[in-house]
């Protein structure tokens, strides 16, 4: 069975920093892509990064473009998010997902494992 275990959020004041983990087990994610998404109350879950299986390609939504980086680290089967600059609209739940096939996903149907989410709370 697949798990994928968020980690990293919190609370933090508008432009401050925060970096969030998403840890897959259970099975190896070779050559899959993945991302990261989030869901503000009231609001639908909506793309915030993406990148494939090397990393060298990622996309992002144009609210976070030049804020945040999406990075992953293979060997441990692990999707970063580092968040800068975070403004108070960012704040909501994020969630990270993955793909079993390679390439660069932002629509939430790609994707075939999603985690439990973490927190992400930004105060002015």
């Amino acid at each position: 069975q697949v798990q994928m275990v968020e980690s990293g959020g919190g609370l933090v004041q508008a432009g401050g920093s925060l970096r969030l983990s998403c840890a897959a087990s259970g099975r190896s994610f070779s050559g899959g892509g993945m991302g990261w998404f989030r869901q503000a109350p009231g609001k639908e879950r909506e793309f915030v990064a993406a990148l494939n299986w090397s990393g060298a390609n990622t996309y992002y939504a144009d609210s976070v473009k030049g804020r945040f980086t999406i990075s992953r680290d293979n060997a441990k089967n692990t999707v970063y998010l580092q968040m800068n600059s975070l403004k108070r609209e960012d704040t909501a739940v994020y969630y990270c997902a993955a793909n079993k096939n390679d390439g660069v996903y932002s629509y939430t149907g790609a994707y075939d494992y999603w985690g439990q989410g973490t927190q992400v709370t930004v105060s002015s």
